[in-house]
């Protein structure tokens, strides 16, 4: 059997960045939380709470005290969370993703100056819920194509297409070019991150080639399921797993090609002990 793993696997910038900074203010003490779970992989949340860092809510739960520190999660949060943690009595320790702060900074920018603000992404993610919280809560959110040919806006407003940084690429460009075709006067800012882009690209490459192929990422990660979405599409024999408990091998045993991707929460480490046991049981 030929085993493939995605170059793209695993940990992206942000959420590497996010984990390296919980661990680090773990390690020097004190009491540390998280405002909502750092990232979206269960592995890796109940490993910092074996080292100190817990998960906390909401704002009012957050006690407070000077050897307090609260870490923001890679997702970010809206503008109105950040100036009431900004009141608490505690340390704060932001690692939300530079592309995602960078998606808060347009959209507040581009609705002062008129626009109407859309935003292609899932509606209960955290990412898009922080995002829609810097531009007063009057985004529009379209998060299929199907949405998009029900949308309607009578406004007379300029509108600013942004998007949640792990969106699927192909479906960002289809919903665009259904408002484009709704004459709107439209500003697109094309928000989803180069890691991104290059993973699900990579993953499709993969899965076109194999037999089968294994996403791996937490149940609640939305760039891993974008991933698992992209792959059953052109792969049918596609498995999403969170570890290597939920791989059945037998699946795999009649194909003569797998390919392994992964979401931006996967820790590495889950990434290569799935990948050294299909190799051991060919």
């Amino acid at each position: 059997m030929q085993v493939t793993v995605a170059k793209s696997a695993g940990f992206c910038f942000g959420v590497k960045r996010a984990v390296d900074m919980a661990y680090t203010e773990a390690a020097n003490g004190g009491r540390v939380y998280t405002l909502g779970p750092l990232i979206h992989n269960e592995q890796v949340v109940s490993d910092m709470e074996r080292r100190g860092v817990n998960v906390v809510e909401d704002i009012d739960s957050i006690e407070e005290g000077e050897d307090v520190t609260i870490v923001i999660r890679s997702h970010g949060i809206s503008k109105e969370t950040a100036m009431k943690l900004k009141e608490k009595n505690v340390n704060i320790v932001d690692a939300t993703c530079p592309f995602v702060s960078k998606i808060h900074h347009i959209v507040e920018e581009k609705s002062s100056e008129g626009y109407h603000i859309i935003v292609t992404g899932d509606a209960k993610h955290p990412e898009v819920q922080g995002v829609c919280g810097w531009c007063n809560n009057c985004a529009d959110i379209i998060g299929s194509v199907e949405e998009a040919e029900k949308y309607s806006n009578n406004k007379e407003q300029k509108i600013c297409v942004v998007s949640q940084t792990t969106f699927n690429y192909k479906k960002f460009q289809d919903i665009v070019d259904i408002l484009v075709k709704k004459r709107y006067d439209i500003l697109v800012m094309n928000t989803i991150c180069n890691a991104t882009e290059e993973r699900q690209t990579e993953a499709g490459t993969i899965a076109r080639q194999s037999d089968a192929m294994l996403v791996i990422g937490g149940k609640h990660s939305s760039n891993t399921q974008k991933l698992f979405e992209i792959c059953k599409g052109v792969c049918p024999d596609t498995y999403f797993i969170q570890t290597l408990d939920d791989l059945d091998l037998k699946k795999l045993q009649s194909f003569r090609s797998v390919g392994i991707t992964a979401g931006a929460s996967t820790p590495n480490n889950i990434i290569k002990e799935v990948q050294s046991y299909v190799r051991s049981e060919q």
